[in-house]
């Protein structure tokens, strides 16, 4: 949606024009899939398809939502948010309002308009660039700005403290730091960032398994509590360790007696997802876009057989993307469960690629996949302001 088309359906709704017009983008990750809350690194993009959040500062302390996606309201004082309760959505934004305040962060009361075009519940981390486009825009309507790192961990506390998703900072981070042609290489330790440069003559497809995800209600927590029991008998053999992230696989080899199984397998994922990323980064700064593509196959293969994230839904779209011509590579990406796949295609081939792959899963599944190539985009900002041309 067009500047113009939010004011105008910003002026059907609460009557006069927004302040600000925020743009936050969705974020895939390349590859790096439930490292970040183990210490370790992850890959992703901004995408160039995200959530609209028009506001106008109101001369009470009352917050007026509006979501039309959702066709759902919401209206709150400031002063009395309850986070905590109502649904979900409005826990996103109540808990971006509640914390930004905890941390001495004033919040106006102010009328909001909550769009966009980024698909929700599709593995997209729509709840995070729900999260950073709302903090924005609260805190720019008083007045302040926060810094892209402060940005990303008072998403992850909301998801964390208010929604109780067990989430680490990686989508936040690559929602608020984003650059346009350039994935962001996190280490999720440190929380140091590296951009790097997408090959020319290459897109990435998102394809849409149309199953759908509640990352609360999924194994996601329950998989965070195996590597946490994994690292901690690991320990025992070596106490420095501080996280799966330190754990090599040497190590691992020697002492995965301790583990059971299942740990075993999800230490393991874990250990290879985090070398995968840094050959990743190498093969992507030389141009290596075959070792790429094989990198995202084997990751898929992780995740299917040591994680066990995967679906039958998102193994089919994996393999029919994997022999649709000019595709070097596929695997499934967020948390998992459904959701999205993404695949590494030549530019030539991407739309026909596009088209290829839905119709074929729809043929096998019955299922209304769909799909859309994409470009890396820029991190969280303000897109537009009423009587100037601003950007955070």
């Amino acid at each position: 949606m067009t500047d113009q088309q939010l004011r105008e359906q910003f002026d059907r709704t609460f009557g006069g024009q927004p302040d600000l017009i925020v743009r936050s983008p969705g974020r895939i990750n390349l590859i790096g899939e439930h490292t970040d809350y183990n210490d370790g690194w992850a890959l992703p993009i901004a995408l160039d398809v995200g959530t609209d959040v028009a506001a106008r500062r109101r001369d009470d302390r009352i917050l007026r939502i509006t979501a039309p996606q959702l066709t759902a309201t919401d209206e709150i004082p400031v002063d009395d948010l309850r986070p905590r309760h109502g649904s979900e959505w409005t826990r996103y934004v109540r808990g971006i309002a509640a914390l930004l305040r905890e941390t001495g962060r004033p919040v106006p009361g102010a009328d909001v308009l909550i769009d966009g075009d980024l698909p929700i519940g599709a593995g997209l981390s729509s709840s995070a660039s729900l999260e950073l486009a709302v903090a924005v825009a609260f805190a720019s309507l008083a007045g302040h700005q926060i810094d892209g790192v402060a940005l990303a961990r008072l998403g992850q506390r909301v998801e964390n403290e208010i929604v109780g998703v067990r989430s680490g900072i990686m989508d936040q981070l690559a929602i608020a730091l984003g650059v346009a042609g350039h994935a962001l290489r996190i280490d999720c330790r440190t929380l140091e960032t590296k951009t790097v440069p997408i090959p020319p003559g290459v897109r990435i497809l998102v394809l849409d398994s149309a199953v759908p995800r509640t990352l609360a209600g999924s194994a996601y927590n329950q998989r965070r509590s195996e590597c946490e029991v994994a690292l901690k008998t690991l320990q025992a053999a070596d106490p420095d360790l501080q996280a799966l992230r330190d754990v090599t696989v040497g190590l691992l080899r020697k002492e995965g007696w301790r583990l059971t199984d299942v740990q075993l397998r999800r230490a393991r994922h874990v250990i290879t997802e985090n070398q995968r990323v840094l050959d990743a980064t190498a093969a992507l700064q030389r141009g290596d876009v075959g070792r790429f593509g094989q990198l995202l196959t084997d990751s898929h293969l992780s995740l299917r057989n040591d994680y066990e994230v995967s679906s039958p839904g998102l193994d089919m779209l994996v393999d029919i993307a994997a022999n649709t011509p000019g595709v070097f590579g596929a695997r499934l990406t967020g948390a998992g469960f459904g959701g999205c796949v993404i695949a590494l295609v030549t530019t030539d081939h991407a739309d026909r690629a596009v088209m290829t792959i839905a119709e074929r899963y729809r043929q096998v599944t019955g299922l209304p996949g769909a799909g859309f190539a994409c470009a890396a985009s820029d991190g969280t900002r303000i897109r537009w302001a009423a009587g100037q041309s601003r950007h955070q």
